[in-house]
């Protein structure tokens, strides 16, 4: 993936929790706060992991490739979100853990 194109992910991801955001101030009054951002983050990592054992056929549920496909992806946007909500430049700090962890198996 080139950096124009996660460039433009990010662009789209923080787009996307704004208009969330609208839909939260009319339906409660206000936006999520940073930690509801973060529980609901978990919540869905904690789905990755109930879809991949539906995938591995460990938990009893029907077929759930499109269901993961799609939570793999929310919980890359939501650290996007994260990322973005607590000043973390997500392209700086990806790039620093590949290096440091490439650099561990030369």
């Amino acid at each position: 993936m080139s950096n124009d194109n996660f460039n433009e992910i990010i662009k789209r991801s923080l787009h996307i929790r704004e208009k969330y955001h609208q839909l939260e101030t009319r339906g409660n009054g206000s936006e999520w706060t940073l930690e509801e951002d973060a529980l609901a983050y978990l919540t869905d990592a904690g789905l990755v992991g109930r879809n991949v054992m539906s995938h591995q056929k460990t938990w009893l549920k029907k077929d759930s490739a499109e269901e993961l496909e799609h939570k793999l992806a929310e919980n890359i946007w939501w650290l996007i979100v994260l990322a973005d909500r607590t000043g973390v430049d997500i392209k700086e700090a990806l790039n620093t853990f590949l290096t440091k962890t490439e650099n561990i198996f030369q």
